[in-house]
């Protein structure tokens, strides 16, 4: 619908009204935060001054306490005074540049007159704080923007259902502070804006959508039914970007209950952690805790093991196709990600209640103290029927017991006279204040030669024993890896466990090979999860009950076995994971078709499924090809947003792919393009493509080390790049040679799927087998 003139004009008018009472407040805010600031600074100058110091008696020490507690709360009083008119600030900042996105007049049932609703990234209230200017897109009213075209609508509140009628829905594009364009709609949101959104060049960084969110997409932001939520997704379907607005919305619905470090987001890599960093703070949220499922196992097990890491696992799945024992490593990646393997732990567990668990000795100064078979005889003497966990910590009690006996005897050893002799001043000095703590005797017992000697020893051994003491708390006596190297010992002995469970036909070979790797102190990525789950069951499970929120993104990527451990290790908590089945590119992921491993670990009701077929990311002419790439691609629906369309160019040998490439990406630099993506199957194709390319113009390698995103000319190994969009893309080789295998027809798929504006791929020799089977209308062959 056409905007009149005079609404024109009228709109402009509320815009400069709207700014000045933003100016007004954010005046008003600097000079408040530079007075707490100045306020922090000369707390801080003159804490101690303001304090007395006097701790000659209790109730002077008393006193004191008191003194510095009161003195202390008054900063921290400030500081939080500070950071929260800071954030206000920042937030209004931004709403002076673009103060609101969207307009509904809606007329509630039962009244006469519509109220206009103005929707921007946060609220904002008039000069009186009683009329809203603006409303959060995240507030309960926000939502008919989202979900209805003008006509009958509803929404929901806390306090029940509102009816009424959209008379009027109009979206707008203001950049500094002046409306740039404005129309209205009759869908939820107008092609005009997303034309606008989807067509700016990429700059590094994921941005927030609240102005472009879809009715689909706001089913996953606002949902808060669902203990799990899954979103299928197609590439460039804004799952990750919901995600994120879903976690602003948690955080905005239940502010007075929830805060950022109760959610945590597992993503794919360090480098996507960079790419979404900002989504949050735009918003003016605090980030969620980030991590990835990697460093969880590291926390766990790093000091224990130098464990493989996914992406060297990938490397290995797609390059040594041609070594010994490939085969076998492939089918044991698969048979340790599955269910079936999660019940032979289970099984094996279940078995140590009555033998086989194994111990370690207990030694000190190289001296056994408690030896594994005493350890042994003692955890099998107790009640068989209690758990396993029980049973340690009764035996750990045990342990602590004789460490008690032992340490009394160790203190007539040589060793402690000598480390006696060496003690300087100062220890002399903690060692009698400690000791006159503990009320072990009085000031004048000190001057005992003998006395002062026996206590002396005591504290050195004590000192000494304290990290066994500790290393006995923490179950450091059971020997997990000979535990867990035990399932593999004797390749039958797991294989009778199994009973009536699917086996890897390859088992002997896989178990040589975990044995193998065990017995240097290496774990294999794929016995990360089954180890850390057997070390659960056995010791007990290491629960994290303060968070509410757990999101997954690249959830296609995850085993059946980490889906059931993150369930366990989060049991409190509600779920959201994103996936494309189309992008599973990880080795133990071949056969998966869905997500009912992960719906199967929740009662039924708990569950609901979500599933996004528009792709926003790329061009029509980009989506028309790469659907063509996967089985049942047809139901991908692009975005009208017209380009041009991907190029297929041939070259001679490396030498002329390196000067086609650098030829390409000149080009590209020249029509503008900020992120340019030369993406290569592998790390290893990334090194040579980078040694070909670097000298001719300036590129920047990412590898799996890689933990920022910056904008420029790229050389990425294609599984690095999930989940990140660029502006071009450049599939370095799309030869038969590197990508003819039907096992990496989604890694192909997942590489093109980045690109948002241009796609050209180029090979040496014969081209994949993926490409020539499309239609030749859905690319251009360029010499």
């Amino acid at each position: 619908m056409s905007v009149t003139e005079r609404e024109w004009r009228e709109e402009n008018e509320r815009v400069e009204r709207v700014i000045g009472v933003i100016d007004r407040k954010i005046n008003s805010l600097e000079e408040h935060v530079s007075n707490v600031r100045a306020d922090i600074v000369e707390i801080r100058k003159k804490f101690w001054d303001d304090v007395t110091v006097n701790v000659d008696d209790m109730m002077e020490a008393i006193e004191t306490y008191a003194s510095i507690k009161q003195q202390a709360e008054v900063l921290s009083e400030r500081e939080r005074s500070h950071r929260h008119a800071s954030r206000q600030l920042a937030t209004l900042k931004k709403l002076k540049q673009s103060p609101y996105f969207g307009r509904i007049d809606f007329v509630e049932d039962g009244e006469q007159t519509p109220e206009r609703i103005y929707l921007g990234i946060a609220s904002l209230l008039d000069e009186q704080d009683e009329q809203f200017l603006i409303y959060d897109w995240r507030a309960p009213v926000s939502s008919l923007y989202y979900d209805y075209p003008p006509g009958p609508a509803q929404y929901e509140t806390p306090g029940g259902t509102i009816t009424g009628t959209m008379e009027l829905k109009r979206q707008y594009i203001i950049r500094d502070g002046r409306i740039q364009s404005m129309f209205d709609t009759g869908v939820t949101i107008g092609d005009e804006l997303l034309q606008e959104v989807l067509g700016r060049q990429a700059d590094g960084q994921m941005k927030s959508i609240v102005a472009t969110i879809q009715k689909e997409q706001n089913r996953i932001i606002r949902n808060e039914r669902s203990r799990l939520l899954v979103v299928q997704g197609a590439a460039g379907s804004g799952k990750t970007s919901a995600a994120l607005q879903r976690v602003a919305y948690l955080l905005y619905r239940y502010r007075n209950t929830l805060r950022a470090e109760q959610i945590v987001l597992f993503s794919p890599n360090p480098l996507f952690n960079s790419y979404v960093s900002t989504v949050l703070p735009e918003l003016g949220e605090e980030n969620m805790q980030q991590t990835t499922f990697q460093e969880y196992v590291e926390h766990r097990l790093g000091e224990t093991f130098r464990i493989e890491d996914p992406f060297a696992q990938m490397e290995y799945a797609y390059t040594a196709m041609d070594e010994p024992g490939y085969d076998a490593r492939m089918e044991g990646i698969r048979f340790k990600a599955s269910a079936a393997f999660k019940q032979v732990i289970e099984r094996y567990v279940e078995s140590l209640r009555q033998a086989g668990l194994l111990f370690a000795d207990v030694t000190f100064r190289g001296r056994t103290l408690i030896d594994a078979e005493q350890i042994r005889e003692h955890f099998y003497s107790l009640d068989p029927s209690l758990r396993l966990p029980n049973r340690l910590r009764l035996t750990a009690e045990w342990l602590l017991e004789e460490l008690r006996k032992q340490e009394r005897q160790e203190r007539t050893q040589p060793w402690v006279e000598d480390e006696i002799d060496l003690l300087d001043r100062e220890e002399y000095y903690r060692a009698y204040q400690q000791l006159r703590r503990e009320k072990r005797f009085t000031a004048e017992s000190f001057d005992d030669f003998e006395r002062e000697r026996e206590l002396l020893a005591a504290t050195v051994v004590n000192e000494h024993f304290e990290p066994l003491r500790r290393w006995v708390k923490q179950f450091g006596f059971v020997n997990m890896k000979a535990v867990y190297r035990q399932l593999f010992a004797d390749p039958q002995y797991a294989m009778r466990l199994a009973n009536d469970l699917p086996w890897p036909q390859q088992w002997a070979e896989i178990c040589a090979r975990t044995v193998e790797m065990l017995d240097r102190s290496e774990l294999f990525w794929e016995d990360a999860t089954p180890y850390l789950y057997a070390k659960e069951l056995i010791e007990g499970f290491h629960t994290n009950t303060s968070v509410r929120h757990v999101f997954i993104d690249e959830a296609q990527d995850y085993s059946p076995f980490q889906f059931a451990f993150l369930r366990r290790l989060f049991p409190h908590s509600s779920m959201t994971v994103l996936g494309d089945l189309n992008q599973a590119i990880y080795a133990h992921v071949d056969a998966q078709t869905d997500f009912s491993p992960l719906a199967s670990l929740y009662e039924d009701g708990q569950t609901e499924m979500i599933v996004l077929t528009r792709s926003y990311r790329s061009t029509r002419q980009i989506v028309e090809f790469t659907r063509g790439l996967i089985a049942g691609g047809e139901v991908i629906q692009p975005f009208n947003r017209d380009g041009v369309k991907p190029t297929l160019t041939q070259a001679a040998d490396p030498s002329d792919l390196a000067e086609k490439i650098v030829a390409r990406i000149r080009a590209l630099q020249d029509a503008g393009h900020r992120t340019i993506a030369v993406i290569c199957k592998t790390a290893r194709e990334s090194r040579d493509a980078y040694a070909a390319l670097s000298s001719r113009l300036p590129v920047r390698l990412i590898s799996k080390e890689t933990v920022s995103f910056e904008p420029g000319v790229l050389v990425i190994p294609s599984y690095l790049a999930k989940g990140v969009e660029f502006d071009a893309v450049i599939i370095y080789d799309a030869s038969r040679v590197t990508y003819g295998r039907e096992a990496e027809r989604r890694l192909f798929y997942t590489a093109c799927t980045r690109a948002m504006h241009e796609l050209h791929l180029y090979a040496v020799g014969e081209v994949s087998p993926f490409v020539t089977a499309l239609s030749s209308d859905t690319y251009v062959t360029e010499r």
